[in-house]
């Protein structure tokens, strides 16, 4: 008597995440797990044709902020649109658990200045009554309202150390008692299902009112005490690199805790032209001998599209300081200030992103459309003024609503390649649900098929999946995922591998308060499959966004 299935993936082409061949199967699915792959006469319920597609396990995105907008957008768009079935949050030590009431609004706006989302959308998001506190109640607050795909959370140093110290946890470093504190937030957090623990040392990480963000304000053995957490439960911890905490700090912690740490992030041309191979040996030596620590890379160029009513790619410069601790009116002041305007000119000409900056594009300047997709450096020659007093005039005669696009690392795309390439690395940092209005690399998974593997063959297609799905899903201890394999979560994305790609941005407005994003539509995406369902299907939702969702919270990596 023939099998019979709730779903069957009829005639495509299995690439099974594990980096073997490819190979002509069908994918039977029964009660959200992968009942069988192979050829099968079965029945089913429904029946999805994938002739001359390739069937691959969901992608999985390990970058992730989606901490705030899960409370939004059930669907956790766009991640879905690009083949992506489980997410992790939390990155860069950033979150919105565990929070007190007092400190709810400073959350918000330090999420809105490190991660450039909307404080309007974030509040009218998450609402005035949070649904949650501790951290174990923001995992069951996002299981009771549900999500399209799967949600894994990382507990992040900021929050823990603002609910310990408050306000002060941005300006000192924390007492014995403060440390013991925050390890036992951090433990119950991991035993409530945190995936582990995430911080940053980043430079660029400024919060509000232009101090740094809590966790850079941490002493080394702040950080160890709390990154030991995981010697005794959770799967990784997660760091941004910065002064203090690089590869030496990050093998100490894998070595102590026996847990693998993935850091962001490993582009071109942030150690100079050539300074990303000394890193790429050091890290494969290091895994080498059993130390798991791992830089993640990215597939597209860090590319920011900004004005200066919120300078995110410039503000971990000291000069900008006093911009950075201002109001919108306040700002408008120190931008019109000819010492401000001669200490940036001084620092942009002899800084980092001189060539950069010079080579920025105005994307969008209201009061005249012709300068849009124009080279700054080009409008400036003509009017004979300095790029930086250009940018300045033109914001301030916008009311700061001048938009510019810079594209700050990972442009040469030979460097890119090579990253791509190596062993040692893993694939991240789409910061999803982040920057919202700035970029958009969530449609990270599509771009690398459709301009990695298929245009420039950098990747094969089973290697270029096996870095979408078996990899991550591995590093970060998500089980059950990641592959196709009888009796594993039945995770899928249907994809033709001639049409699939990213594509360009696009402006919409439809985030709370009418807050702006950017976005970028998927091609080729046939299917989306999560725990057993179609949520999308010919780059449509195929699910209600306010019915019951399929999507399920990965505590410690594990659904249920």
């Amino acid at each position: 008597m023939a099998e019979h299935f709730d779903l069957l993936i009829r005639g495509g082409t299995v690439v099974d995440g594990t980096g073997a061949p490819a190979r002509r199967a069908d994918v039977a699915i029964r009660n959200g797990r992968i009942a069988a792959v192979g050829a099968t006469s079965g029945t089913a319920d429904r029946v999805l044709d994938a002739d001359g597609a390739v069937v691959a396990p969901g992608f999985v995105d390990i970058h992730t902020h989606y901490d705030a907008q899960v409370f939004w957008d059930r669907m956790l768009s766009i991640s879905p649109w690009h083949g992506v079935t489980s997410v992790v949050m939390g990155n860069c030590g950033f979150g919105v658990a565990p929070t007190r009431p007092a400190h709810r609004e400073l959350v918000l706006l330090t999420l809105e200045k490190v991660e450039g989302m909307s404080l309007d959308a974030l509040r009218a998001g998450i609402g005035a009554e949070w649904p949650f506190e501790t951290f174990a109640q923001y995992l069951d607050a996002i299981e009771r309202r549900g999500t399209a795909i799967n949600v894994g959370a990382l507990v992040g140093h900021t929050p823990v150390r603002l609910y310990v110290m408050g306000e002060e946890a941005m300006e000192r470093e924390a007492t014995a008692d403060e440390v013991a504190a925050m390890r036992a937030l951090v433990a119950e957090a991991l035993r409530a299902g945190a995936i582990g623990f995430a911080t940053s040392k980043s430079p660029t990480h400024v919060g509000w009112e232009g101090r740094p963000v809590p966790s850079r304000v941490a002493a080394w053995e702040e950080i160890a005490a709390l990154a030991g957490c995981l010697a005794e439960a959770g799967n990784v911890m997660q760091a941004t690199l910065g002064p203090g905490l690089f590869l030496d700090e990050f093998a100490a912690i894998q070595e102590r805790t026996g847990r693998p740490v993935s850091w962001t992030a490993l582009l071109g041309g942030m150690l100079g032209p050539d300074g990303h191979r000394a890193v790429l040996e050091r890290s494969a030596a290091l895994q080498a001998r059993g130390v798991r620590v791992i830089p993640q890379v990215s597939c597209r160029p860090l590319m920011l599209e900004f004005n200066l009513a919120a300078p995110f790619p410039l503000e971990s410069m000291s000069v900008m300081k006093p911009a950075a601790r201002a109001d919108l009116a306040g700002k408008r002041v120190v931008y019109a200030d000819p010492e401000f305007r001669r200490a940036l000119r001084g620092k942009i000409d002899g800084g980092l992103l001189t060539r950069a900056f010079h080579d920025m594009q105005i994307t969008e300047h209201p009061p005249d459309a012709s300068l849009a997709e124009r080279r700054l450096a080009d409008v400036a020659a003509e009017r004979g003024v300095h790029p930086v007093d250009l940018m300045l005039d033109l914001s301030l005669a916008s009311g700061l609503q001048t938009r510019f696009r810079l594209a700050v690392l990972n442009t040469d795309e030979a460097v890119v390649a090579e990253l791509l390439r190596h062993p040692a690395t893993m694939l991240g940092l789409s910061d999803a649900g982040a920057h919202a209005s700035q970029l958009c690399d969530a449609c990270a998974p599509t771009a690398l098929l459709g301009k990695w593997m298929r245009e420039k063959r950098v990747l094969s297609l089973e290697e270029a999946v096996r870095r979408l799905t078996a990899e991550p899903a591995d590093v970060f201890g998500i089980r059950d995922r990641g592959r196709l394999a009888a009796g594993l979560a039945a995770d899928v994305t249907v994809f033709d591998p001639a049409t699939v790609g990213c594509g360009p941005l696009r402006r919409v407005y439809d985030f709370p308060a009418g807050a702006d994003r950017l976005v970028s539509d998927a091609a080729g995406i046939r299917a989306v499959v999560v725990n057993g369902v179609v949520i999308r299907e010919d780059g449509r939702d195929a699910v209600d966004p306010e019915a019951p969702l399929p999507g399920r919270v990965l505590r410690g990596g594990r659904a249920g």
